[in-house]
């Protein structure tokens, strides 16, 4: 016998050992188009909180004076529901869909990407994506987005909507590393492209760094690093201080918000790991700018 419980979202169908839980696309479509307005309109607390905890550390005047304007920017986008930048970004999706949920009523990437249509729309965001990367033809649209689906135990689904600005995406890197170089050849190749990268990124940073796995998987552990809260340290002792020593060197180099100098070039490093091969040790630098915007739901 079954027992089937509806609502305007789900369908629950219960029986013997097994539940499944259906989720319409119409509700992901709408969830995902909410969540691109919000993301650009509102910084989430950690975010904010770190800047103002920067601008009473800060000693140069003129990095003072950058972080209270970033403040007041944040209060007013958020206060009049208008985006923090005019670089409303990449839409990327981290998407974390249950082993026990059944999408129904459409396909699940097209319902994704008509929520990234949707939001970007109706919120008067910046539509800044080419279909054609070497034709250069605007979609007009904000889509294609980013996709990275994790099948995970349970019945929910997470969506956590990331738009990732142009500037801070092209000042990203990474590197192939051989294993000899280890730990300092990190610290080097990290700090390298902080250094490089100077103003371009629109500074202060959430700098998120992957080490190990494939050349993509690194790349992808870079990106899901700034998806942490700000200044959350990793579970592992080691990388918590690798992650603790970069910050401080980092914020040495003198860059400063908005590149006009100072102590704070970065808010945060965030060091996300994975198994390796025997003969590889890749790193990624994925910069985040000082927009570092993410929402996320669960249904």
């Amino acid at each position: 016998m079954h027992c089937i419980i509806q609502n305007n979202n789900f369908t629950r169908i219960a029986g013997g050992l097994f539940t499944i839980r259906e989720i319409a696309c119409h509700h992901i479509t709408a969830e995902i188009a909410r969540l691109c307005k919000e993301a650009n309109y509102q910084l989430e607390e950690d975010v904010l909180n770190s800047f103002k905890k920067a601008c009473q550390e800060e000693v140069s005047q003129g990095g003072k004076e950058i972080l209270t304007l970033l403040i007041d920017n944040a209060v007013i986008a958020s206060s009049e529901s208008i985006p923090m930048c005019q670089d409303t970004g990449f839409a990327v999706l981290f998407i974390e869909l249950g082993q026990d949920v059944h999408i129904v009523g459409g396909e699940f990437e097209q319902a994704l990407q008509e929520g990234v249509r949707q939001g970007y729309r109706e919120g008067y965001l910046r539509k800044s994506i080419v279909g054609h990367p070497l034709e250069r033809i605007n979609t007009g649209d904000n889509t294609p987005a980013v996709i990275h689906t994790k099948i995970v135990p349970g019945d929910q689904l997470k969506i956590t909507v990331a738009p990732k600005g142009g500037g801070s995406e092209n000042m990203s890197a990474l590197r192939m590393l051989k294993p000899a170089e280890g730990v300092e050849g990190v610290k080097k190749f990290v700090l390298e492209t902080i250094r490089n990268a100077g103003p371009n990124p629109c500074p202060p940073l959430i700098v998120g760094v992957g080490i190990g796995g494939t050349m993509e998987k690194c790349a992808l552990l870079a990106k899901e690093a700034l998806l942490r809260p700000v200044g959350q340290s990793h579970s592992l002792p080691d990388i918590a201080e690798l992650e603790k020593e970069l910050l401080d060197r980092i914020n040495r180099l003198g860059i400063g918000p908005s590149g006009l100098g100072g102590r704070t070039t970065a808010l945060a490093v965030h060091i996300e790991i994975f198994g390796a091969h025997i003969a590889s040790l890749p790193v990624a630098v994925n910069i985040n700018c000082h927009a570092a915007r993410h929402k996320s739901t669960v249904i």
